[in-house]
């Protein structure tokens, strides 16, 4: 009987031992749906954060294309120039206009251009600074070069085309407005896209006098923002 009784025992300390298990098996469960929930509720925050800083930046291209407009509209058709909606990319397309074929100076008119559109342009994003990264003077020019060069050379001596322009460009400018000088050193750019970025036409072709064009854009730091939130995650 003994042995009998014994076995019972056995059995029934298995059986409060088992009950033990399922008890931390079910407080686990808890604390992980607990971890879960916390995990899901900062989740959340975050990606409200990164939803605000892009409202907050689609909002800001809208307001500084709506100061752009308003200070340049009636410019754009006699300059040969247009502003992007969606980069804010202020475009000057008449190459004829801008620098002789396969050259890097500034034509007069031109400078004259730059003459008036620079200081203005400096003054209508004074109030969004805060919001700009970078001011980049970008130059661009269609994949043509001279019937010898292959698709490769063209490309490269365009680059070097690009390039030159663009450094022409911001050197003309760097002096034009001298009480913003120190903020054009950190903040403006110069570089050259070669013929990476073509204007098509409707039917997909390359327009090379289109592509032929040098712009400034304004681009804000939405990015750094967000970047500085997801770093914050890790």
């Amino acid at each position: 009987m003994e042995h009998i009784f014994g076995k019972r025992k056995t059995s029934e300390e298995g059986g409060e031992h088992w009950l033990s298990i399922s008890d931390l098996m079910a407080g686990l469960m808890m604390v992980f749906l607990f971890i879960a929930i916390v995990f899901m509720r900062h989740t959340m925050k975050e990606n409200e954060k990164i939803k605000s800083v892009a409202v907050a930046y689609q909002e800001k291209q809208v307001a500084i294309y709506d100061s752009l407009m308003k200070e340049f509209e009636k410019d754009l058709a006699k300059w040969g120039a247009e502003i992007d909606k969606e980069t804010l990319a202020f475009n000057f397309q008449s190459p004829d206009v801008l620098f002789d074929g396969g050259e890097i100076d500034i034509k007069p008119r031109f400078a004259r251009i730059l003459d008036d559109f620079f200081p203005r342009y400096l003054n209508v994003l004074k109030p969004f600074r805060s919001s700009i990264d970078e001011v980049r003077i970008e130059g661009h020019t269609s994949s043509e070069w001279n019937k010898d060069s292959t698709e490769e050379e063209a490309y490269f001596k365009n680059m070097k085309l690009s390039q030159g322009r663009t450094r022409a460009v911001l050197a003309y400018l760097y002096n034009l407005v001298p009480e913003e000088t120190s903020w054009i050193k950190r903040n403006i750019a110069a570089v050259g896209f070669s013929s990476s970025r073509l204007i098509l036409t409707h039917n997909g072709e390359e327009d090379a006098e289109q592509s032929r064009r040098v712009s400034f854009r304004a681009i804000t730091n939405a990015h750094i923002q967000i970047k500085r939130i997801l770093e914050a995650q890790e």
